[in-house]
């Protein structure tokens, strides 16, 4: 049984980084001592509800440097947590160096750390991105910048979540990472396909980044081209986007065709997207794309930017993939002239594929005396 460290940055997202976590978490602990390091988090129970997880074997831990870091981070305004993860990175990052002998690997879920000794570092999107590219808006760069670190060891394992972050790491670092998708189970219902609603499907956050009202004004498109679609749309908004919040509800509210469901329970989203035919993202850009993976998953035809992640969801379909919102209006309208049902396997993203993946990887990058320790 080796000694493993899992390092995260922060908890309280509840996002895909923090599913691709607890999922590591599970996985690793079945064979191995598993340390769970990170800044911020709520009770673990409370995300194995949210993800469908076991981390009951886990031990979890938070520096010294967490017990200031978790005031701070839950005093900084919603639209600045992100572009100040790579900050957190980096303290945890020098926290964790003090530690290292303790641990026989270093796995990262949190994006790539400059710790030395063997690691597995899976990459959401590279967080230092200095030299780079000057994507992102005037506080991603300067805290970017902010959290130097010293870039990824050699002999550190690169995992990415989708073959567009591969290349954003390959650009950063020159070196490939291999492309692990996260951990997305198949979602049944037992509407059968001909008795769906022929309703669309927005789902994520009410933000501008996500092009809420977008999506609507294509699903607009798609009725004017003689459509009767629906569209539900589920999210919620944090406090920094409630204009854009309410400028999406006055949307909805104008158009009876729309319903704007708010934050649902799991099952029900998982009624929701069961229920319905589309799913449709608007996001391009979208380093994996959980919400078009969960459309996928429930058996919907589903619709994004072909850009991003994305286009490994889709398995890059051009019948699925569309370049602009207008470009949208007319790839939806032709899949419902066409009759179109879904192509890809539900469980094409499935937990025991990663699970399994990742043991396997970490199995390889062990030392070879704790690889001797743990078949004894």
């Amino acid at each position: 049984m080796a000694r493993v460290a899992v390092v995260h940055n922060t908890l309280d997202l509840r996002g895909g980084a923090d599913a691709v976590c607890l999922h590591a978490c599970e996985a690793l602990s079945q064979d191995h001592d598993v340390t769970l390091l990170t800044l911020s988090h709520p009770p673990l129970s409370t995300l194995d509800d949210l993800f469908d997880t076991d981390t009951r074997g886990v031990r979890v831990e938070t520096p010294t440097v967490g017990r200031v870091s978790e005031r701070l981070f839950a005093a900084v305004p919603p639209d600045q947590v992100g572009p100040q993860l790579p900050f957190w990175s980096l303290l945890l990052e020098r926290s964790l160096r003090r530690r290292r002998g303790e641990f026989d690997l270093v796995v990262s879920t949190a994006n790539e750390f400059a710790v030395p000794g063997p690691s597995v570092q899976y990459v959401h999107y590279p967080q230092f991105r200095r030299h780079v590219d000057d994507e992102g808006s005037l506080a991603d760069r300067l805290w970017s910048r902010l959290a130097v670190s010293e870039g990824v060891p050699s002999d550190a394992r690169l995992l990415a979540n989708s073959s567009y972050t591969a290349r954003a790491v390959e650009r950063r670092y020159g070196r490939e990472p291999t492309v692990l998708h996260p951990p997305v189970d198949p979602i049944e219902g037992e509407t059968a396909w001909a008795d769906r609603e022929d309703g669309v499907v927005v789902l994520g956050r009410l933000a501008p980044d996500k092009r809420t009202l977008a999506a609507l004004s294509v699903v607009d498109r798609v009725r004017e081209r003689g459509h009767d679609l629906s569209v539900h749309v589920v999210g919620t908004a944090a406090p920094a986007y409630r204009e854009y919040a309410q400028r999406v509800e006055s949307a909805v509210a104008d158009r009876p065709h729309a319903t704007l469901h708010g934050a649902v329970s799991r099952d029900r989203l998982e009624e929701l997207l069961t229920s319905a035919k589309y799913g449709l993202s608007a996001k391009p850009g979208e380093h994996f794309g959980m919400a078009v993976a969960e459309f996928v998953a429930a058996g919907m035809v589903a619709f994004a930017p072909d850009s991003g992640g994305q286009r490994d969801v889709l398995d890059g379909d051009p019948e699925r993939l569309y370049d602009s919102p207008a470009d949208a209006a007319v790839t939806i309208a032709a899949a419902v002239d066409r009759g179109d049902r879904p192509r890809l396997r539900r469980d094409r993203f499935a937990r025991d594929r990663f699970h399994d993946r990742l043991r396997a990887i970490v199995e390889t990058t062990l030392p070879a005396a704790a690889r001797r320790r743990h078949t004894t």
